[in-house]
Formats: C-alpha cells, structure tokens, sequence
C-alpha cells in the first residue's frame, strides 16, 4: 500500500464514518429517552433513499400509503385509549379532532401534496424539493411507529423493549420489499463538483456527507445544551421519574427522540444513495454499524459515539484493502473487546437497583 491508496481509503472510511456517526447518534438519543434499542434504524436509511429514488422516477412512493395507515392505528389507538378513561369522556368530543388532525389530515395533507408535485412537475421537480418531500414522508413515521410499538411498553424492561423493536425490525423489513420491490435503486448526487488534493479527488457527494455530519453534530450540541426542549431530553435521560414530577412529558420526550432519529436516518440514506445502490434492506447492516459505534460510547456519550463510528469506518475501509472477504467480520468483531471491557470496569446492578 502506497500513500496515494492509503489516502482514498482514508476518504472513504471517514465518508463511511460520517454516516455511521449520525446513525450512532441517533440510537443514543432514543435509547438514552427510551431505554429502546432502535434495531429499526437502518430502515429509516432505506426508507429515505428508496423514497427519493421513488420521486425521482416520478412515482407515487410507497411510503406515502404506509404513513397514512400508521396514521390511522394511531388515531385508532388514542381513540381507544381516550373512550376507555371515564374521566376523559367529556372531553373525548373535544378531543378527538385533534388527533384527527395530528394522525389523519396530515398524512392525507402530505399524500396529496405528494401527488400533486408529481402530476405538477414532473422531472422537474427541484432536487431540493424532493428531497424535502421525501424528509416529509418518512420522518413522521418515527413519532408514529413509538406511539403504536414502543408508547403502551414505556414503563417495560429493556429485555422486552428490545424484543419489540426486532420485531418492528422485521416488519419494516418486509414492508420495504412490499412497498420497493427487490431491485436496487441509485438516486441524483447533491452535486456534481469534485474537489483535489493532492492525488485524492474527493467527490462533491463525499464532501456532502462529512459536511452534514459536521453540521449536524453541531447543531444537536446546541440543542441539547442551549434549548429548552433539548435539555427536557436530557433530563428525561438522566431521570425519567425525576423529569416527569417536574412536569416534563416523557411521552412527548418519546416522540420528539424518535422523530429526530427518523430525520437522520431519512438524510443519510438520502447522502449515501448517490454513492451505492440502496436496497430494501441495505439500511440494517448500515445501522448495525452504527450500533457498534454506540457500544463504543456506552449508549450514553454522543461524543464517544461519534468517535466510535468514525473509527468503525476507517477500519472498514482499511479491512476492505488488506482482507476484503472479512472486513465485516473485523468491524463487528470490535464490539467485543468494547463489551469485555465495560462489563468489567462497571458494577452490576441488580433490578431493584435500575
């Protein structure tokens, strides 16, 4: 290996990392609020992509039509929920609009707004506008897929909160290849430009990824450091009984960390489709990399968890040079001497303790 090939891995591993890097910020967030290991991480990734290169055929994407039936469970599910206190009965009338609202009108809202675009433009639509569409689409699915899985379990064990979230894994895997089919699909770059140092051109797509990711990471630092509702996350984090007798709603802290990481998710795959072909299941092996990046974090420390996955992406590259037929078996390898070694250096807590 000479410096020149050293130097393109270098690029792609820290292009591989940036993405791994948002991955592995958003499951600590929603684990860190929730307690819920999010496996399901990866098919935001999937779905993100697959929904541009939908829009980008000038087809009417399948996640519109999931959105509008998750939409409708949970207004089912709040209905259900609001008939069955007495209490709230008399409020129900008053109620019940408003989740109208929140859980139907504006997944038809979005639907037909979706149509609309496409019969309207075309391929003409602006890049920058499908890619808004499409951050439409699939972002709401994070808040509305907690309220149907993960809400009515809040106060379970993690044990089964993890076996939820496989299970959602699983379903979200198979509506993927309902909805996209089995063939792979690749999207339009952000940008055409290239950039070049040295003996390294750097593509104007590589240079979106690690900027997003930096501008991303920033700004979720001042989020949690200087707004109120980023420091209500971070309380209920550290104390989810504590924050709700302080009146933070943990419920809505829920939502609110399950929506952010569909944002991620949705806009990396969205940065990663120009570079390879997405599939219907391509997200889950991205988000287990990220996982490993949070393991190295201790699903708890963004910074840590950035670093990590950053290093989960030079190693790939680099194991793609030296032994291309292991190199995931070197990433997902990593995760055991991380473990080994906080299992040793924490105490164990018995269940009266957590």
């Amino acid at each position: 290996m000479d410096l020149s090939i050293a130097a393109i891995l270098l690029q792609d591993g820290i292009t591989s990392g940036a993405i791994y890097a948002l991955l592995a910020l958003s499951l600590v967030l929603v684990f860190s609020v929730t307690r819920v290991i999010l496996i399901p991480a990866g098919e935001f990734v999937s779905y993100g992509a697959l929904t541009l290169a939908a829009l980008q055929m000038q087809k009417l994407p399948g996640t519109c039509w999931l959105l509008l039936v998750l939409g409708a469970g949970c207004f089912l599910a709040e209905c259900a929920r609001v008939l069955s206190h007495a209490g709230e009965r008399r409020r129900a009338w008053r109620t019940l609009p408003v989740l109208a609202g929140r859980y139907v009108l504006f997944p038809v809202a979005v639907f037909g707004l979706t149509q609309a675009l496409l019969a309207g433009y075309g391929a003409n639509l602006p890049l920058v506008v499908q890619v808004g569409l499409a951050l439409l689409i699939v972002t709401p699915m994070g808040p509305l897929i907690y309220r149907l899985a993960f809400a009515p379990l809040a106060e379970a064990s993690t044990l089964l909160l993890l076996i939820v979230s496989v299970g959602v894994h699983f379903a979200l895997v198979g509506l993927g290849l309902l909805m996209f089919g089995a063939e792979g699909s690749r999207t339009t770059a952000f940008s055409d430009a290239s950039v070049t140092l040295g003996s390294v051109t750097i593509s104007g797509q590589s240079l979106w990824v690690m900027g997003s990711s930096v501008v991303l990471i920033g700004a979720l630092y001042v989020y949690f450091g200087r707004t109120l509702s980023g420091k209500a996350l971070r309380a209920t984090a550290v104390n989810r009984l504590g924050a709700r007798l302080m009146g933070i709603g943990t419920a809505q802290a829920g939502k609110l960390a399950f929506t952010l990481a569909a944002a991620l998710g949705a806009w990396c795959g969205m940065l990663v489709a120009p570079l390879t072909t997405i599939y219907y299941d391509s997200g889950f092996l991205m988000g287990l990399k990220g996982f490993v990046g949070a393991i190295i974090g201790g699903l708890a420390s963004y910074p840590l968890a950035a670093a990590g996955a950053l290093l989960v992406g030079l190693l790939e590259s680099y194991s793609s040079f030296w032994a291309s037929a292991y190199k995931e078996v070197i990433v997902f390898t990593l995760i055991i001497p991380v473990l080994l070694w906080r299992s040793l250096a924490s105490h164990t807590l018995d269940d009266s303790e957590e």
